[in-house]
Protein backbone atom coordinates (compact mmCIF):
# COMPACT_ATOMS: atom_id res chain seq x y z
CA UNK A 1 0.00 0.00 0.00
CA UNK A 2 1.87 3.27 -0.80
CA UNK A 3 2.49 6.06 1.58
CA UNK A 4 -0.48 8.42 2.32
CA UNK A 5 -0.44 12.17 0.76
CA UNK A 6 -2.76 13.87 3.33
CA UNK A 7 -4.34 13.16 6.29
CA UNK A 8 -7.58 12.16 4.87
CA UNK A 9 -5.42 9.49 3.65
CA UNK A 10 -3.48 9.00 6.81
CA UNK A 11 -6.44 8.65 9.05
CA UNK A 12 -8.17 5.67 8.23
CA UNK A 13 -4.51 3.63 8.81
CA UNK A 14 -4.23 5.42 12.07
CA UNK A 15 -7.76 4.95 13.17
CA UNK A 16 -6.68 0.76 12.04
CA UNK A 17 -3.58 0.98 14.20
CA UNK A 18 -5.39 1.80 17.09
CA UNK A 19 -8.02 -0.77 16.85
CA UNK A 20 -7.52 -1.88 20.84
CA UNK A 21 -9.34 -0.25 23.00
CA UNK A 22 -6.90 -0.38 25.35
CA UNK A 23 -4.30 1.56 23.04
CA UNK A 24 -7.01 4.31 22.62
CA UNK A 25 -7.43 4.30 26.65
CA UNK A 26 -3.45 5.15 26.86
CA UNK A 27 -3.97 7.99 23.84
CA UNK A 28 -6.82 9.39 25.68
CA UNK A 29 -4.84 9.40 29.08
CA UNK A 30 -1.47 11.01 27.76
CA UNK A 31 -3.42 13.14 25.37
CA UNK A 32 -5.20 14.98 28.40
CA UNK A 33 -2.18 14.76 30.61
CA UNK A 34 -0.24 16.49 27.96
CA UNK A 35 -2.47 19.11 27.70
CA UNK A 36 -3.35 19.59 31.37
CA UNK A 37 0.33 19.95 32.13
CA UNK A 38 0.81 22.25 29.62
CA UNK A 39 -2.03 24.59 31.04
CA UNK A 40 0.06 23.74 34.39
CA UNK A 41 3.03 24.80 32.64
CA UNK A 42 2.14 27.79 31.03
CA UNK A 43 0.57 29.09 34.43
CA UNK A 44 3.71 28.58 36.32
CA UNK A 45 5.96 29.31 33.71
CA UNK A 46 7.73 25.86 33.97
CA UNK A 47 9.99 24.23 31.36
CA UNK A 48 9.77 20.91 33.39
CA UNK A 49 6.25 20.90 32.76
CA UNK A 50 6.55 21.56 29.23
CA UNK A 51 8.97 18.64 29.00
CA UNK A 52 6.49 16.71 30.56
CA UNK A 53 3.64 17.50 28.54
CA UNK A 54 5.82 15.96 25.27
CA UNK A 55 7.34 13.03 27.16
CA UNK A 56 4.03 11.87 29.11
CA UNK A 57 1.84 11.28 26.33
CA UNK A 58 4.49 9.54 24.07
CA UNK A 59 5.43 7.77 26.53
CA UNK A 60 1.88 6.22 27.44
CA UNK A 61 1.30 5.82 23.48
CA UNK A 62 4.30 4.24 22.70
CA UNK A 63 4.00 1.96 25.50
CA UNK A 64 0.51 0.90 24.16
CA UNK A 65 1.63 0.33 20.75
CA UNK A 66 4.92 -1.65 21.83
CA UNK A 67 2.65 -3.96 24.31
CA UNK A 68 -0.97 -3.99 23.67
CA UNK A 69 -1.37 -3.41 20.23
CA UNK A 70 1.94 -4.86 18.77
CA UNK A 71 2.65 -2.46 15.94
CA UNK A 72 4.91 0.34 15.27
CA UNK A 73 3.98 3.99 16.39
CA UNK A 74 2.58 6.11 13.48
CA UNK A 75 4.94 9.01 15.24
CA UNK A 76 7.51 7.51 13.73
CA UNK A 77 6.86 8.10 9.72
CA UNK A 78 3.97 10.81 10.01
CA UNK A 79 4.79 12.83 13.44
CA UNK A 80 2.42 16.16 12.45
CA UNK A 81 -0.48 14.08 11.25
CA UNK A 82 0.03 11.18 14.04
CA UNK A 83 -0.61 14.48 16.79
CA UNK A 84 -3.47 15.62 14.76
CA UNK A 85 -5.04 12.44 14.71
CA UNK A 86 -4.35 12.14 18.14
CA UNK A 87 -6.68 15.61 18.78
CA UNK A 88 -9.44 14.27 16.90
CA UNK A 89 -8.94 10.50 17.81
CA UNK A 90 -9.77 11.96 21.69
CA UNK A 91 -12.51 14.62 20.00
CA UNK A 92 -14.19 11.33 18.85
CA UNK A 93 -13.76 9.32 22.38
CA UNK A 94 -15.08 12.32 24.18
CA UNK A 95 -18.36 12.23 21.97
CA UNK A 96 -18.78 8.63 22.14
CA UNK A 97 -17.82 8.28 18.43
CA UNK A 98 -14.57 6.33 18.44
CA UNK A 99 -16.04 2.80 18.14
CA UNK A 100 -18.02 3.77 15.26
CA UNK A 101 -15.30 5.24 13.58
CA UNK A 102 -12.87 1.96 14.03
CA UNK A 103 -15.74 -0.29 12.67
CA UNK A 104 -16.07 2.29 9.85
CA UNK A 105 -12.47 2.06 8.72
CA UNK A 106 -12.60 -1.43 9.18
CA UNK A 107 -15.13 -2.04 6.54
CA UNK A 108 -13.50 0.13 4.03
CA UNK A 109 -10.03 -1.56 4.62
Amino acid sequence: MPPPRSFAEFWPHYVLAHRHPLTRAFHFTGTLLAWMLLIAAIARRSGWLVLAALLVPYALAWLSHFFVEHNRPATFDHPLWSWLADQKMVGLMLSGRMGEEVRRCAEKA
